[in-house]
């Protein structure tokens, strides 16, 4: 069986990706990172979706993006935004998250002789990150071919990106049909300690969009 490293945040999209990576005949090694963020409750239910969707391994390594700032999801003094979907790049996004996600996972995968990344980015519904887009995707794959032993030596990585195409209700679907547990996951950019969703900020807005075109209930718990 081959093997492919799954980065996994505990949310809609990195579960239904890791169930895809499994439906494909993967063994899954998934990776989750603490980076700091406020909404600490997703790596909670990372944890959830790895074991219900029967991952080989799951890790959580640690590090400390609050020492830069510069988001709100790392910066206790920024708020938020709860206003709805804005056309500029809202200060969710977390400076280089996705490199610093990519470049770890790609470390676990040498050290597991595996070729295969997944991750869960999509460009149809994201909030306006740069590092989702499909061109900083080819472009990350190609430094890590150039920048690894298992590159130089012939071993070409891919990276998985199979939520790329798709809308949030067709995610939604297909997950789905492949046995994920959405009640397990956790989306919300300021959820609470018990993974309760706020209802209101981007993410949330865009996930209680996408179960109610797909004419599906959302099994999470929002807060009053």
């Amino acid at each position: 069986m081959k093997k492919a490293v799954v980065l996994l945040s505990g949310g809609l999209d990195s579960a239904t990706t890791l169930a895809i990576a499994r439906d494909q005949g993967f063994e899954c090694h998934a990776l989750s990172i603490d980076y700091g963020q406020r909404h600490y409750a997703e790596l909670n239910a990372a944890q959830k979706v790895a074991q219900s969707l029967g991952s080989h391994a799951h890790k959580i390594i640690k590090i400390n993006l609050t020492a830069f700032g510069g988001s709100a999801l790392t910066d206790q003094s920024i708020e938020v935004p709860t206003s709805g979907k804005n056309i500029n790049i809202p200060v969710t996004y977390v400076p280089a998250r996705n490199t610093i996600m990519l470049s770890l996972a790609l470390a676990w995968a040498e050290t597991l002789d595996c070729q295969d990344i997944f991750i869960g980015v999509n460009t149809v519904d994201y909030s306006g990150y740069p590092d989702c887009r499909m061109e900083y995707i080819q472009a990350f794959e190609k430094m890590a071919n150039l920048a690894t032993r298992a590159g130089i030596e012939g071993k070409q990585l891919t990276i998985h990106t199979p939520l790329m195409p798709l809308s949030k209700q067709e995610i939604i679907q297909l997950g789905l049909a492949l046995g994920v547990d959405y009640s397990f996951t956790v989306s919300c950019y300021q959820a609470d300690e018990a993974g309760r969703a706020c209802g209101v900020c981007d993410s949330c807005r865009i996930r209680k969009a996408g179960f109610k075109i797909a004419n599906i209930i959302d099994p999470i718990i929002y807060r009053p």
